[in-house]
């Protein structure tokens, strides 16, 4: 059953320095993190994780970072080169290229800011959606065993529960809004030495947005794959939780392309983090109806 498998994330994308010049890390990412390649959010991951041994500053944590997806990266070993443009008393920004060392391209091209805390406002204009608690909400995968649905693998990596909006790959349900909210939580949970949240543990779970334009163009929409372009992502806030609540929306597709965005609530309805991305849509008309959908 999806669920069951115990991947660290933390583990997975963990990097390692090479001496031969600085700046440049490998990594061997395995394919439980994969949808049909691995997940872009946790390919920025590791690249950021690379980042932060190169920059070398435990004062410093992720405030923004943007990835442009150039190439295809499969699961295996890979190549990160960073370069650090500006490392000062409040933030520094970086950026670093991740390519796959089995497979010729670009492979993808982040670029992040990471921050000290300063003393300034404190204030927030926005709410958590209107859910159930995640333990009033049915399981995504026991919904997919139902449906004798095949899950991708990232998924086995958490317990993910269907909070608001339909079960896509299903048959019956009536198009509405392009919103969708599921509660997330590892597996492992993805903990600092201190006991919060890890910061580098939301790119992975922030890159699901493509099932919420499912909800609008209905259960009978033609199959398709979502492939990201682009994925931005900014950390707002810490968290001693384990579950995490994703409410996203795709607020327009057109000319073969749609964008969409994500925020992420903890269990105690504080607002871990937006972003957003644009979505390259791919039919795909011989794929079966469980590909309907990257995610």
């Amino acid at each position: 059953m999806a669920g069951s498998a115990e991947h660290d994330l933390a583990m997975d994308t963990a990097v390692t320095r090479l001496a031969a010049a600085p700046g440049w890390f490998t990594a061997n990412l395995c394919d439980a993190w994969d949808f049909r390649t691995p997940s872009g959010g946790v390919l920025m991951t590791v690249a950021m994780r690379a980042m932060l041994d190169e920059l070398n500053d435990p004062d410093l944590r992720p405030l923004s970072a943007n990835t442009h997806f150039c190439s295809p990266v499969p699961a295996g070993p890979l190549e990160n080169r960073v370069e650090i443009l500006r490392h000062g008393r409040a933030a520094a920004q970086v950026r670093a290229q991740l390519t796959s060392t089995s497979v010729p391209g670009p492979g993808l091209e982040v670029s992040a800011t990471f921050a000290r805390r300063r003393d300034g406002w404190a204030l927030i204009d926005a709410a958590p959606p209107a859910v159930p608690r995640p333990e009033n909400c049915p399981s995504m995968a026991d919904l997919a065993d139902t449906a004798g649905r095949e899950r991708p693998r990232f998924f086995a990596n958490f317990d993910s529960r269907l909070a608001a909006g339909n079960a896509w790959w299903t048959d019956g349900w009536e198009p509405g809004p392009a919103r969708l909210a599921r509660w997330f939580r590892y597996n492992v949970p993805q903990r600092t030495a201190a006991g919060a949240l890890d910061p580098l543990a939301l790119p992975p779970i922030a890159d699901t947005m493509p099932p919420s334009l499912i909800q609008k163009v209905g259960p009978d929409h033609p199959p398709f794959f979502a492939p990201s372009l682009d994925l931005t992502v900014h950390f707002l806030d810490d968290s001693q939780s384990d579950w995490f609540l994703t409410s996203t929306h795709a607020r327009w597709a057109r000319f073969g392309y749609a964008t969409a965005d994500n925020e992420i609530w903890d269990g105690d309805g504080r607002l871990l983090a937006c972003a957003t991305q644009m979505m390259f849509i791919r039919n795909a008309p011989d794929a079966p109806i469980a590909m309907r959908g990257r995610r």
